[in-house]
């Protein structure tokens, strides 16, 4: 609603509403002016309401209350029959009944007949849901007001009272606990000896119902009950409710109370029907109640279920073809027909799929001459694609064994559909069975005789792999110039296409996933093209940086299997520092490494081309190393290669124990000269001897664990002595530190070329070996 003003007035309620009649907001809106109004003037919107939320059960209380505040008993009554049914939901029942006992309470002993008749249609159908408690209560509680005259009145009275306990304590709703205390309370009142015996019979089933309430209330607590029910938009909200909908389903097809069948089912009807009120056009929910209807042996349930859904889904082809699938699974072959026929219509906007379902279930169920009829008198039809003939031609092909009518379905076609690519290349699979060589040419010659050249791409394609597969080498060569020539009109393919190059001889002698050359070398060919296509074009720095794997939709031979050609871009990975630990030292980045435009430079590090922070690049480490401190330069040249994802704790230990790097205060953060920028590593050889290259991390990732864990900051603070012994040292957090700690304490003699480690792993000084 696009108004300046607020829309709290009956015409811009109902404005917004014709915008969209599945607004919520609007919806509310209009319902809530509803309550300001009349009933005469309310009525009409009302109606307006139902009819696009035909089960939103809290605008029929609003509606049926609206008559009942001016006792409008008939209206009433009429209300309640068209939604009670439909909308199983507590509240509204409750108003049902109040409406009933205020109508019969002064008609005496008929007007109690009538009022308990209500409540058990209540309890019939509401009485399994959660919120039922108190419509149990309430019925024990209109049971136990009812007067007995006599001793035979009491006794049925009393006899009713026990039966309506029995029912509320064996359903989990959210007062089961009330209603067995209760119920013990009364039978305790009635008689202590007969009630030991029976409740020693109920408990069990009501710790049985205990139990499934309070696993059913987690899946009904994910449930919002004052959801409209809207065709599904695919919003975040309404998937986690069509979820925790089918989760509720899930837990109670499973029988958790491990009741009798009957009532297991009985739930299961209810949980679906209190389903439908919210995902009531949810084709899927339908589709699933009516199968488990029919898998449980209820064929009339699920053909009531699948009505319901074509009249809650009018235009659902899906819920169509499965009813006419489930009519047709029991035999009743004109029902199923009829559900075809309503698709067909009057032939006007009848779809493609609905001619081609039409005639398998014709041909399935009266026979070849019913679809031939069929297909001859519907072809003048405005919506006979060219998939009718496909697909009735293959049927005459592979199902009837008659090739020659086939064939001539196909040529009768092809005077309509000559302009199509796909039914031309149909036509030419269907000759490839035939084995039809001469006339697979002969139509690929009448197609790309009379096809646009910008259409021709993918009957070009085909009618080069079929020359490569079947034909000589002259012919495969003419066709592939024919294509070259044909399609660098079409801007498809430049003019540089004309000439020959190496990916036609790939694309000739490959098969299948069988390529006549490497994977590495065929992106080489591609890219090679891609600059041969744009060599005089401006190209972005960063797409020439790209490296072999941009994929034209150009490109002949590698992309002909595709129906659909289009361009294929792969990410920028310029600015990607790899790590290969083969490389050796002094040998420079790889060639397969180096990004167009950014040579190579002589350098002992394995990568001169590093992506800096702001994303510029370098291609010598000269500079970084200037300002990085020989110690640490040091330290990193003799660590040792990373063989999968877990270093040698203990060599790094090591390493760190023998390098000559000055220690820090303890507790001082390392000062901006000492901290490592983003570089990659010098080669070195490790402490094996192997050579090795080994990325630097960046500044950010080399601080010390200490300093980034929260955890820690409380032992960076503690002012350690420095000639404190490992023995005085309070254990850290930090693994590695434990087992080197672990290993000082266990020996009495000081370790080979004894540093501080605690300063290069942690930051700070954990103490010195004597």
């Amino acid at each position: 609603m696009a108004s300046s003003a607020e829309p709290d007035s009956k015409d811009d309620a109902t404005t917004a509403s014709v915008v969209d009649k599945y607004n919520v907001e609007a919806t509310e809106i209009l319902a809530n002016s509803a309550l300001r109004l009349p009933i005469t003037q309310a009525a009409p919107i009302y109606e307006q309401l139902l009819s696009v939320f035909p089960t939103a059960a809290k605008y029929w209380k609003q509606y049926v209350e609206a008559h009942m505040a001016v006792n409008n008993d008939d209206a009433t009554k009429q209300i309640f029959s068209r939604c009670l049914l439909n909308c199983l939901q507590v509240p509204l029942w409750r108003c049902y009944i109040r409406f009933i006992r205020k109508v019969n309470e002064k008609k005496g002993v008929e007007g109690h007949e009538e009022t308990r008749k209500a409540f058990d249609f209540m309890l019939s159908h509401v009485g399994s849901d959660i919120a039922s408690g108190p419509v149990w209560v309430e019925y024990v509680t209109f049971l136990k007001s009812l007067p007995a005259l006599n001793a035979q009145e009491e006794s049925q009275r009393m006899t009713a009272l026990r039966k309506a306990y029995q029912k509320a304590i064996i359903n989990p709703t959210h007062h089961v606990e009330q209603l067995w205390k209760d119920y013990e309370n009364f039978e305790n009142s009635v008689s202590r000896q007969l009630a030991k015996g029976l409740i020693s019979e109920y408990q069990p089933k009501y710790n049985s119902a205990r139990a499934v309430y309070r696993e059913r209330k987690k899946y009904i607590d994910e449930i919002d009950w004052n959801m409209l029910a809207i065709p599904p938009t695919g919003s975040y909200k309404e998937e986690l409710q069509w979820t925790a909908w089918k989760k509720l389903l899930a837990f109670e097809k499973g029988n958790p109370q491990r009741v009798d069948s009957a009532s297991s089912n009985k739930r299961i009807i209810f949980t679906y029907e209190q389903c439908l009120m919210y995902l009531y056009h949810y084709p899927d929910i339908w589709y699933d109640y009516a199968t488990w209807h029919a898998k449980s042996g209820s064929i009339d349930a699920a053909i009531k279920v699948f009505q319901r859904a074509l009249k809650a889904l009018p235009d659902s082809e899906m819920l169509r073809y499965a009813f006419a699938e489930l009519e047709e699974s029991r035999g009743a072959i004109q029902a199923a027909k009829k559900l075809y026929e309503g698709l067909l219509g009057d032939g006007v906007n009848t779809t493609a799929l609905a001619h081609i379902q039409f005639i398998r279930f014709l041909r399935r169920n009266e026979g070849v001459e019913a679809a031939r009829k069929y297909f001859l008198d519907a072809r003048k039809s405005p919506n006979f694609t060219y998939h009718v003939y496909v697909a009735y031609a293959l049927m005459a092909f592979c199902l009837d064994k008659d090739p020659k009518l086939a064939h001539n379905v196909f040529e009768a076609g092809l005077k309509r559909f000559m302009h199509e690519p796909v039914y031309i290349l149909e036509y030419t699979d269907f000759l490839s069975r035939l084995n039809d060589d001469r006339n697979i040419r002969a139509l690929f010659e009448r197609a790309l005789s009379s096809l646009p050249p910008e259409e021709s791409i993918e009957v070009w394609s085909r009618f080069t792999q079929f020359e490569q597969m079947y034909g000589d080498l002259d012919s495969m060569l003419k066709v592939e110039q024919r294509r070259k020539e044909a399609l660098s009109r079409t801007g498809e393919e430049g003019a540089s296409t004309l000439e020959g190059s190496l990916q036609d001889v790939v694309s000739r002698y490959s098969f299948m996933d069988l390529w006549p050359c490497s994977s590495k070398d065929l992106d080489h060919l591609v890219r090679q093209e891609w600059l041969a296509k744009n060599i005089n074009k401006k190209v972005d720095k960063s797409a020439l940086s790209n490296g072999p794997g941009i994929v034209d939709n150009g490109l002949s031979g590698f992309t002909s299997n595709s129906t659909t050609p289009g361009n294929v871009i792969y990410p920028d990975t310029s600015q990607m520092v790899i790590y290969d630990p083969r490389q050796k030292p002094g040998s420079g980045i790889s060639p397969s490494a180096v990004t167009s435009g950014a040579p190579a430079a002589p350098n002992t590090l394995s990568n001169p081309t590093v992506a800096m922070a702001g994303g510029g690049t370098t291609n010598t480490l000269d500079e970084i190393l200037k300002v990085t401190p020989p110690a640490l330069v040091a330290f990193l040249a003799n660590l040792p290669a990373i063989e999968g994802s877990t270093p040698n704790v203990d060599i790094i230990l090591s390493i760190c124990l023998q390098s000559d790097i000055p220690t820090g205060q303890i507790g001082k953060s390392v000062t901006p000269s000492t901290q490592m920028p983003a570089c990659p590593a010098p080669s070195t050889s490790d402490i094996s001897g192997s050579n090795r290259s080994h990325p630097i991390p960046s500044g950010s990732s080399f601080k010390p664990r200490d300093r980034q864990s929260q955890k820690r900051k409380d032992l960076d603070r503690q002012d350690d002595d420095e000639t404190s012994t490992v023995q005085s040292q309070p254990l850290p957090r930090d693994a590695f530190r434990i087992r080197q700690m672990q290993r000082a304490r266990g020996s009495t003699t000081s370790q080979t070329g004894s540093a501080s480690y605690g300063s290069v792993l942690s930051g700070d000084l954990s103490g010195s070996t004597n």
